[in-house]
């Protein structure tokens, strides 16, 4: 039977609980165990599908199709691993599932309640993981903060758990802040006080508390934290504020949060802890040979987290090729002819990034042709390789009007349209093409040259696709369709035939990028933007 850690959070939220529980998981597989994490959110949707990325950053997928919290991406960059739907539960997929049993008639006509009914669906998927006993410990993150009306439940489903699991089976982490006061020239305890005490008033109490903190923690304040909040001074963990979220295992080694883990979950390390290679990352993210400007072209620039996964493909393939990638978030709406050489002109390569919807489609288009005609390395991402065709069509091909019918529905150049299967779905949560698809490369192409490999399965999220009546016309013209799927026929990757570095993809190929495996299109969409930063300095 697996073990559990549940990571909760006080004071405010972003904190930082999934970079803790990704931390702890690194630090115990590298001791040798087996470990996942889920994440259970308190809101009412059912998952993060349908929620717009100013509210809630990114939405991750994956591999079997489920759309999930952000934070499942620092869970798989952090453990090289695979999660699943299984690994994300919301209030509103707990309160579904139970409503849907009323309805079945499984309760036999008892009064449906919170507890036990929501509290044994709750604790019923914290348990789901570990069904097929794959696992040596499952770290559960617990969205939200401590005495939140909607975290309630979650709080009493492991309060339940607490007495109904082995007392070494079972511990918890309390992430909460220490604020430094710079009138007062001190760090306050006070917050993490009242934290800890609105926890006990609903039945749990931590065994480790971690401190997310701006200053280093003296002594006499950890005692303090110690005797107010009832645990040992040892079990008073100092989270500073770190350059890189890739730092945090090691800061956390540093403190023994691994150690105390072991000791609390009555476990012995199975292998000598090993983190030579995140080690030998982190020297090469943080000492880089040279620095390259890459403009990510986006529309949702102004919340970082709604690109998550891009920005962390760019740091993994960074310290792979030595180089520090210094992003340029460039707002699509902002672009316009005047002022494309003025905003595009000294970068060493671009990304148009993925999105849906009328707003800042025609920057996006404006950006592909800037790097198409000046020849600099491209990379698009979904709605970003949909552009590339879009523009392609209209100022290659000469077909002005050319455009995706999910903005012009009566385009007399359907470039893009809607897939045949979504042409009867109505409903919009979870309808899309979610998931892991395979993809057929075609050799000598730069997918090819970047995957080493003829067959890849990458993830997907969309609704609409690249229409096959114009491939024929494309290829003609220079633009080669070198992946397909082939059970659909679905164009997957397009690529520029005269240009150094052009490419586009209906996939999501961040999504499945790892410290330990970056995504091979990064890391050769990286190489290509260094060699022509090399290239402007020695032509």
């Amino acid at each position: 039977m697996a073990k559990h850690i549940f990571v909760t959070g006080g004071v405010t939220s972003s904190l930082g609980k999934g970079i803790i529980a990704a931390s702890v998981a690194k630090l115990l597989q590298a001791r040798g165990f087996i470990v996942t994490i889920q994440k259970f959110d308190p809101y009412i949707n059912v998952d993060p599908g349908t929620l717009n990325p100013y509210e809630h950053g990114e939405c991750f997928v994956t591999d079997d199709g489920a759309e999930t919290d952000l934070d499942l991406g620092h869970y798989e960059r952090f453990l090289s691993i695979a999660t699943s739907r299984a690994n994300n539960v919301t209030t509103g997929l707990i309160y579904q599932t139970v409503i849907n049993r009323e309805r079945a008639g499984d309760f036999l006509g008892k009064t449906v309640q919170v507890i036990p009914h929501i509290t044994d669906e709750i604790k019923r998927r914290m348990m789901l993981l570990d069904i097929e006993n794959k696992f040596d410990i499952i770290i559960t993150e617990l969205g939200g903060t401590a005495g939140d009306i909607e975290s309630l439940p979650f709080t009493e489903a492991v309060r339940q758990l607490q007495w109904e699991l082995p007392k070494e089976d079972i511990m918890l982490i309390h992430l909460t802040l220490l604020p430094y006061l710079k009138v007062a020239q001190e760090l306050k305890t006070k917050p993490t006080q009242h934290s800890v005490k609105i926890l006990s008033e609903n039945g749990l109490h931590p065994d480790v508390i971690v401190c997310r903190t701006e200053q280093v923690i003296p002594n006499e304040l950890r005692k303090k934290i110690s005797q107010f909040c009832n645990v040992k001074p040892d079990a008073v963990i100092e989270a500073i504020d770190a350059d890189t979220i890739y730092e945090v295992p090691l800061l956390m080694l540093k403190e023994k949060l691994d150690s105390l883990c072991l000791q609390k979950l009555n476990l012995a390390s199975k292998k000598p802890l090993d983190m030579g290679a995140w080690e030998y990352f982190l020297h090469r993210l943080k000492s880089p040979m040279n620095t390259i400007k890459i403009g990510l072209i986006g529309k949702y620039i102004e919340l970082q987290d709604a690109y998550k996964s891009i920005l962390e493909s760019f740091v993994h393939a960074g310290a792979y090729n030595d180089i520090k990638v210094q992003v340029i978030s460039i707002h699509s709406e902002s672009l316009n002819v005047d002022n494309a050489h003025e905003k595009l002109g000294s970068l060493d390569g671009l990304l148009v990034a993925p999105g849906f919807g009328l707003r800042g489609i025609e920057g996006k288009i404006l950006a592909v042709r800037y790097a198409r005609e000046q020849r600099i390395p491209f990379l698009g991402i979904c709605l970003g390789m949909q552009m590339a065709t879009i523009e392609f069509a209209r100022h290659v091909l000469n077909l002005e009007s050319a455009h995706s019918t999910e903005i012009v529905p009566n385009t007399p150049y359907p470039i893009i349209a809607l897939m045949e299967n979504q042409k009867t779905i109505s409903q919009k949560g979870g309808t899309m093409r979610l998931g892991a698809y395979a993809c057929d490369i075609k050799e000598h192409s730069l997918a090819f040259d970047a995957y080493q490999t003829k067959l890849i399965y990458e993830r997907h999220r969309h609704r609409y696709e690249f229409n096959n009546q114009f491939l024929k016309q494309f290829e003609e013209a220079g633009m080669i369709a070198t992946g397909k799927n082939s059970e659909t026929n679905l164009v997957e990757i397009i690529e520029l035939s005269n240009h150094p570095f052009f490419i586009g993809v209906q996939f999501h190929p961040e999504l499945k990028s790892t410290v330990e495996r970056p995504a091979p299109l990064f890391l050769k969409f990286v190489e290509a933007c260094k060699n022509y930063a090399k290239s402007k300095i020695t032509p």
